[in-house]
């Protein structure tokens, strides 16, 4: 079997039948990673190293015109075509629909939890990244700390609206476990990890959070999708 899209001429498959994902453990790439191995598909991870710009080479962008990873190439799509996609909350959701885990077929808990989806998306994704960036990364030597500030806050913001979400709560739907807490697990771990930037959210007060954040992490999918692909 010969997979016949321009990326594999970059990133040849070794074993063509399995799904193939392309990307780095970063906060958006390992949402797929956890998915991945918390759905027990076979897949093949190829590495994306962005520091060298590989996700702008040719190659990567015939996959994902928008240069960014998360991608997948999929041999077995729906009606057993193959299907390429980018941006991660789309791959959940296809991910979720092709093997009928973490997302409800009851139509209006189907719905919330792509509520929650999106809210990290739109809202945790960016946010955090832009702390990261000010606290962490180049913007850390701005003297004008407002930038840093105000996006601090907004985490802060966004952090309270999970706690208070996840008050009673063992998971962001309640007892199942599901996309929406997928999404969240690797930003909240950057934030405070990578980021350094717990004190600066004031992470601790979030008690709730907390036991949710260390909870994902007890997770063996969860564990080995955070180190996906490989160094």
């Amino acid at each position: 079997m010969t997979l016949q899209h321009p990326v594999f001429a970059r990133w040849p498959a070794r074993h063509p039948d399995r799904l193939q994902l392309f990307s780095l453990p970063t906060p958006n790439g390992v949402k797929v990673s956890i998915m991945l191995e918390e759905t027990g598909i076979a897949y093949e991870a190829h590495r994306v190293d962005i520091m060298a710009n590989e996700n702008q080479e040719p190659a990567f962008v015939s996959l994902n015109p928008n240069g960014k990873i998360p991608a997948i190439f999929d041999p077995s799509g729906p009606a057993g075509h193959p299907v390429a996609l980018f941006e991660s909350g789309a791959i959940l959701l296809y991910l979720a629909d092709k093997t009928g885990q973490f997302l409800s077929a009851d139509p209006a808990i189907r719905y919330e939890t792509i509520q929650w989806l999106m809210w990290q998306m739109g809202g945790v994704g960016p946010m955090f990244g832009q702390v990261g960036f000010f606290n962490k990364f180049a913007g850390k030597a701005y003297e004008d700390k407002r930038p840093r500030d105000r996006y601090a806050a907004e985490s802060g913001r966004l952090l309270g609206v999970l706690d208070t979400r996840l008050a009673g709560r063992n998971w962001m739907m309640g007892d199942d476990y599901s996309i929406a807490d997928i999404s969240l697990l690797g930003w909240v771990r950057n934030l405070i990890g990578f980021y350094e930037a717990r004190e600066l959210v004031g992470f601790d007060r979030f008690v709730h959070v907390q036991r949710w954040f260390d909870r994902g992490l007890a997770r063996p999918g969860v564990r080995r999708g955070l180190e996906v692909p490989a160094a």
